[in-house]
This record gives C-alpha cells, structure tokens and sequence, in this order.
C-alpha cells in the first residue's frame, strides 16, 4: 500500500476517461475545501494483508486529517506509486471499505470514480506536514 497524502485548501476532480471494462459510465465533476486527499495505489500483496492494512491506512488519514482539524477526506485511486498492482475488484472493495469506515467516525467522505482517469486541480497547504508519502 502507497499513501500519497495531501492537506489541501482545495480539490477539483472531474471524469475523464474510462480506465477499466465493467465500470459504469459517469460523468462527475465535483470539488471541496480545506480536506485530506489522499491518492491510494493498493499493491497486489496488500491482498493477504486484511483488515490490518485498512486500520494502518484509516489511523495515516486521520492522523494527517486532525493535524489540521480536517473532516473532509477524498480517496483517489491512484496505481502510479508501485508497478505491483492488487486486483481492481480488491481495490475497489478497499477504496469503499475504507469510505465507510471513515464516514461511521464523523468524516465526510468523497470518492473519486474508480476505473477513470480524472482531470484535478489541487491546491495544498505550504507547511511540510501538508504532503506526506507512506508506505505501509
């Protein structure tokens, strides 16, 4: 699991192309204010990881959120960080699995669409914490 992390004053995403068979078709074009983006690569050995993987990633994001008192988090798919790649269904699960988890503890959650290339504009706070890399 790669975790590029971003607090961010602003986030634009909009759909641009789609990446995978089977998705559904979408046109999406949405933005929001001061949260935690975070662009996700879920690695094919992150497969036999479990629910350990899910509780490491959600305890970064919302280490990196309360830094700030941040309650907006976008998860963005995101299989440019590793050239080992988990499965899509299993990323997606991963993706969604986490969504809600973080929504059952009072974040608001937005989720990029999976299986499409986006079009983004990112603004990021200039403090050194405001982007962080981990590997997990």
């Amino acid at each position: 699991m790669k975790l590029l992390m971003f607090q961010a004053k602003r986030f634009w995403w909009k759909s641009f192309s789609k990446t995978l068979e089977g998705v559904p078709d979408v046109n999406v074009e949405e933005s929001v204010t001061d949260a935690v983006i975070v662009f996700l690569h879920v690695e094919e050995e992150d497969e036999a990881k479990g629910n350990r993987l899910l509780t490491k990633t959600l305890k970064n994001v919302k280490w990196l959120a309360n830094k700030r008192g941040l309650k907006n988090v976008v998860l963005h798919s995101f299989t440019h960080l590793s050239s080992s790649t988990a499965s899509p269904d299993y990323a997606r699960a991963f993706l969604e699995s986490a969504a809600e988890r973080l929504r059952g503890t009072g974040y608001d959650v937005w989720l990029t669409p999976f299986g499409y290339f986006c079009e983004w504009d990112l603004s990021v706070y200039g403090e050194s914490l405001a982007k962080v890399f981990k590997a997990l």
